[in-house]
């Protein structure tokens, strides 16, 4: 091909020249969407391919309204028949996953728009990446220096840029929720014929589908030309959604043949690839910062950490020469075994010979019962003794001890008023040593019982010694019994699960109440948009209590319930009836023990 003259006469190396700034701008603008942004949305651009890869493979949790045995109890199956029911089920399963997200976007969003002003600034500064820190941080150092309000500023933009996009994801909900709803019904409306004749059903039902994704189009054309103007975020609204369109021809006609039917399938699925491509899009502007953008500086400061701790640690190991790892090792292993040795082994070994050898072979202690009894005896014949040669009158067999103490005493008196000649020559010798005697026996006496209290307190003193490794032991099975539980939001077995799955019911409650409500007051729209986010809750509520209700045996019941929540002709007093059935009726969705 012969090659052009440039247009308006321009020479080749002023084309170059102009083409050199814009392949540089085309280089900087991919190297910074790399960047981690709350405005990036590469992240994004890699969900949708795993969604567009692995699509065929994931299914929908909430059954379609459609017979239980469709497609396998028709009689005129065919292999367009099963394809149309696949990609309604991977309609309503990207729908729920995309609504999933926005729903979480839009809970993070109303969350930060109630925090104080204070909270705001923190998020704009530090919580949407390095970039925006640097752009934020730029942007008050210089309000600052010429203007008294920059803080005031810097709230209102965080308030801005915040419900700025709580509007865009609260549209998007309504947009994908009413589309689901009006799915959802044509599908209810339409199961009973696709069941008897499906030859005939699937053509009207494909025009249908067409119909609604025109319709789910226009509503985000509105999105677009309501937004484009008064949007805060560069470039949201500049790739507009065009789906395309069944021919006319045929499109209510008695049978299509098989070649438009797959043509017609096919249309369809690359429908719902633009829709998934462009939610990925716009949800990935609007969504909720990821988790490393939200803790940069934390993973920052921990990153810096780490690689000091790492050349420190990299100085005290052998590579440098250093053997003070290899000493600390050791240190801990030996802290280690006696701290086993101190605190398990011996309290263990303790108890048990306290529980089954009791008193009987215990070592001898300092003070027994016989020597006691010894120097009772002793001191019994040396007060009878002494009473007999000092009283002229015969001692009873029956005096006690006090009582011939008490003339012991009385004699001792006496003989106190002459000491130095008693000394020598009266009982004041005899009666010192009678009160030595009695002296060792009252010693002794106590000896022998701080001794039986002792040993009647070793099994406690064993069990205190043990105390440490209980309570440690005790910390380590709690953690590992909440790592099986998986007591996390919905999904696990524990207290916090249940409370979240009940409070998923009383969100089902609510929508339901609000649906009537909407019918009530003639407003279609809005409730055509809550009862496609009844479905969305009925499918959380389905996915997480799955597991739990099949442990319990509950699972055919809940599951038929929760069927019977979502049936657009369905009473809604006979719903409410089904939504407090569930929370007091179904072990899976009762209460703890706890908290009863």
């Amino acid at each position: 091909m012969d090659s052009q003259p440039p247009a308006n006469g321009s020479s080749p190396s002023t084309t170059i020249r102009d083409l050199v700034p814009l392949y540089s701008s085309y280089l900087w603008n991919r190297v910074a969407s790399l960047l981690p942004t709350s405005n990036s949305i590469f992240p994004g651009k890699f969900s949708n391919l795993y969604r567009q890869t692995f699509t065929k493979k994931r299914h929908i949790s909430f059954p379609l309204p459609l017979p239980s045995d469709f497609p396998c109890s028709s009689t005129n199956i065919s292999a367009d028949t099963s394809r149309i029911y696949v990609v309604l089920e991977e309609i309503m399963a990207d729908v729920l996953s995309n609504l999933h997200d926005i729903q979480k976007s839009l809970e993070f969003w109303q969350s930060r728009a109630e925090d104080s002003n204070a909270r705001k600034a923190y998020f704009m500064i530090f919580e949407r990446g390095p970039v925006a820190f640097v752009d934020e941080s730029t942007k008050l150092v210089r309000k600052s220096l010429s203007e008294d309000s920059a803080m005031q500023h810097l709230c209102q933009s965080s308030s801005s840029h915040m419900f700025d996009r709580m509007r865009v994801l609260m549209e998007l909900r309504s947009s994908l929720a009413s589309f689901l709803a009006q799915l959802y019904v044509e599908l209810d409306k339409r199961g009973e014929e696709l069941l008897k004749n499906p030859e005939k059903s699937l053509p009207s039902l494909l025009a249908v589908i067409d119909r609604l994704f025109s319709n789910l189009e226009a509503s985000f054309s509105h999105l677009h030309a309501a937004r484009e103007s008064d949007s805060s975020i560069d470039g949201s609204y500049s790739m507009p959604l065009v789906f395309d369109r069944l021919p006319e021809v045929n499109e209510e006609g008695s049978q299509w043949t098989d070649c438009e039917l797959t043509d017609a399938i096919n249309l369809v699925h690359k429908n719902l690839e633009k829709l998934n491509s462009y939610l990925s899009v716009m949800v990935g502007k609007h969504r909720k910062p990821r988790r490393m953008t939200l803790y940069w500086v934390r993973y920052t400061c921990g990153a810096i950490g780490l690689s000091v701790f790492s050349i420190w640690l990299l100085r005290h190991s052998s590579l440098m020469g250093s053997s003070d790892i290899e000493n600390w090792m050791h240190d801990a292993k030996e802290a280690t075994v006696s701290f086993f040795s101190d605190h398990v082994e011996q309290p263990l070994l303790a108890i048990r010979d306290e529980l089954f050898d009791t008193f009987r072979k215990r070592h001898k202690g300092v003070m027994e019962a016989e020597e006691v009894q010894l120097t009772q005896d002793s001191l019994h014949r040396m007060l009878r003794n002494f009473c007999e040669q000092a009283t002229p009158k015969k001692v009873s067999d029956n005096a006690t001890d006090q009582e011939m103490l008490e003339v012991v005493m009385h004699r001792y008196e006496k003989e106190l008023v002459h000491p130095i000649h008693n000394l020598f020559s009266g009982e004041l010798v005899r009666g010192m040593l009678i009160q030595v005697q009695k002296l060792k026996l009252d010693i002794e006496t106590a000896m022998l019982e701080l001794e039986q209290i002792l040993r009647a307190n070793e099994i406690n003193f064993a069990i205190l010694a043990a105390l440490p490794a209980f309570f440690l032991s005790l910390g380590m099975l709690s953690l590992l019994r909440t790592w099986l539980k998986q007591d996390s939001k919905a999904q696990g077995r524990g207290r916090i699960a249940r409370i979240h799955r009940r409070l998923l019911v009383v969100e089902i409650e609510k929508r339901i109440m609000q649906y009537q409500s909407y019918i009530e007051q003639g407003r279609d729209k809005d409730a055509e948009t809550v009862f496609g986010l009844l479905i969305y809750s009925l499918e959380r509520l389905y996915r997480v209590v799955e597991t739990p209700a099949k442990t319990s045996g509950e699972w055919d019941l809940v599951k038929q319930d929760l069927i019977e929540l979502g049936r657009p002709q369905q009473q809604t007093t006979y719903k409410l009836t089904v939504t407090q059935r569930l929370v007091t009726v179904y072990d899976c969705l009762l209460p703890s023990l706890k908290r009863q």
